[in-house]
């Protein structure tokens, strides 16, 4: 399994000091952005102007959370705002190969995403253009949901389905120092924390705490 890596979801971050936020958590090897349309889920957040600043804020590896329907239009911009990886829900995507094929060809990682209750076989097929899945161990829409511990089985799933492809499996949901070690035991090696990062005092202890937590599965 591929090195483990923490991304703090700039969704729980004060956007009144991005940059403060951002640097706060400069002991992490990623960092997540969840973009939604109010539409694909009940929910309105940030766009390519944001993802711009963070870009500018951050040499950290920049995890770009696409929860909107119709995403094709804009993956070109979310992708010049300085996206490193761009990643679109299986339910939101008409034509799922042909929506990767766009991303890779912005020359950006491709990911793909799939909801608690979307089977894993959704993706069988599009492996050789994916280099992240990520599964939701929460509804979408909102940040500071608990855990879904039924999702555990699927990621156990995608993790054998992936084998020894170079695909990251990435978790996104209630992750916090309880629940963490379950994750990377179903087979997540990448995950993303919110509330339990920016809502503690000190970030880069909150870090280091689901690091052991997820190294002790």
């Amino acid at each position: 399994m591929a090195e483990l890596v923490i991304a703090p979801s700039i969704l729980s971050a004060d956007f009144a000091h991005l940059a403060d936020e951002l640097a706060s958590v400069s002991s992490a090897e990623w960092v997540h952005v969840d973009v939604m349309d109010g539409h694909f889920v009940p929910n309105l957040t940030i766009g390519p102007p944001v993802v711009e600043a963070v870009h500018r804020s951050t040499d950290a590896f920049i995890d770009v959370h696409l929860m909107i329907d119709p995403v094709d239009p804009y993956l070109n911009a979310f992708a010049a705002a300085g996206a490193d990886l761009l990643s679109v829900h299986v339910e939101a995507c008409t034509h799922l190969d042909r929506t990767l094929s766009a991303i890779r060809d912005l020359g950006v990682q491709a990911g793909v995403v799939l909801n608690p209750a979307t089977p894993a076989a959704t993706v069988q097929h599009v492996l050789h253009r994916v280099d992240l899945i990520l599964v939701m161990s929460v509804n979408p829409g909102f940040g500071g949901q608990s855990y879904i511990p039924e999702v555990e089985p699927k990621v156990t799933e995608l993790r054998t389905m992936i084998g020894d492809r170079p695909i990251r499996l990435e978790i996104d949901g209630g992750i916090s120092v309880r629940t963490a070690a379950a994750a990377v035991r179903a087979g997540a090696d990448t995950l993303v924390a919110g509330s339990a990062v920016f809502g503690q005092a000190d970030r880069a202890a909150a870090i280091a705490a689901l690091r052991a937590a997820a190294r002790s599965a």
